[in-house]
């Protein structure tokens, strides 16, 4: 069973855990609590000159490493090393094979784990459904009737909308700034809710470390939730010049996905032309009913460097 002093695991050191790492090293209700990050052995003892780097500025910030192989290890063995701590953050999803996130989930349960933030930092699919355009979203469906089917463990689910960075990258087809085009999916007065994965890092730690009333339950969070109009608006603002528009409606998406069924970005793209569960006002989130300031997306483009 776990130990009874505060100590969260976070699996994952990419882009997101690496936030959500920072976030919890810095929080001022951390009160000397262990935090530990779940890697390979082989990145644990690499001979990578940048993952060495990597791995320095992670002890740097207090965390001690703990090994195991979500993708090939067996639930039990998960289960045993889920068991030596009371939070257990998953921030590893994207490139895993199919069944890994419910193989999680089952050894967080087997553990019996206090408390679990799974891997679901995204839209809200309860309202997406079964039998989206994504498959991967019908896991994170399993993973959800997992939690809720028991008692024992306590687990919050960050539905955090797009990660701001997504919006600018080409192959998810709304802003192209080679290109000079913005594209609304659906349609320009559909909306889509957007957080940065350093505010994602933020509330994740607030979530662990100060949880008041938030059990068993789905939260939201947001930087922004803005329609593509707005998206559009901005970007021609901040960048100035020339830009074309166009729309990419569900039955479009629906011609080039049949046309490329395995590319998965296109899957995530016409998801987000349907424009279910993509959005919630910001009335509702977690960080606007805290008081916590979170990034939106005309501080976020201002950041970005000029167009060449």
């Amino acid at each position: 069973m776990t130990s009874t002093t505060p100590s969260i695991l976070v699996i994952g050191a990419g882009e997101l855990g690496t936030a959500v790492l920072e976030a919890l090293a810095r929080h001022p209700k951390r009160n000397n609590g262990q935090i530990s990050i779940l890697l390979r052995e082989s990145s644990i003892n690499t001979q990578d000159a940048a993952k060495q780097k990597q791995n320095e500025y992670l002890k740097s910030l207090g965390a001690d490493f703990e090994a195991a192989d979500i993708a090939n290890d067996s639930v039990s063995d998960l289960a045993t090393v889920f068991g030596k701590f009371h939070t257990v953050i998953s921030c590893s999803g994207f490139g895993l094979p199919a069944g890994t996130q419910v193989k999680l989930t089952k050894a967080i349960l087997e553990a019996g784990t206090p408390r679990y933030l799974p891997w679901q930092w995204g839209i809200d699919y309860d309202v997406v459904g079964q039998g989206s355009a994504q498959d991967l979203f019908d896991e994170q469906l399993q993973v959800r009737s997992l939690l809720r089917a028991q008692q024992k463990t306590d687990w919050v689910i960050v539905s955090t909308g797009l990660f701001m960075s997504f919006l600018f990258l080409p192959a998810f087809g709304v802003v192209d700034l080679d290109k000079r085009t913005v594209r609304a999916l659906g349609g320009w007065e559909q909306r889509l809710s957007l957080t940065t994965a350093t505010d994602i890092g933020r509330m994740a730690a607030e979530v662990a470390w100060d949880p008041r009333d938030v059990r068993s339950q789905v939260v939201y969070i947001a930087g922004d939730t803005v329609s593509y109009a707005q998206v559009a608006e901005l970007v021609e603002k901040r960048f100035g010049g020339e830009w074309k528009r166009e729309v990419w409606d569900t039955e479009f998406l629906k011609g080039e996905l049949g046309k490329r069924p395995e590319d998965g970005m296109l899957k995530y793209t016409n998801v987000w032309a349907v424009g279910k569960g993509v959005a919630w006002d910001m009335e509702r989130t977690l960080n606007r009913q805290r008081g916590i300031e979170l990034q939106g997306l005309e501080s976020y483009l201002k950041e970005m460097p000029d167009l060449k």
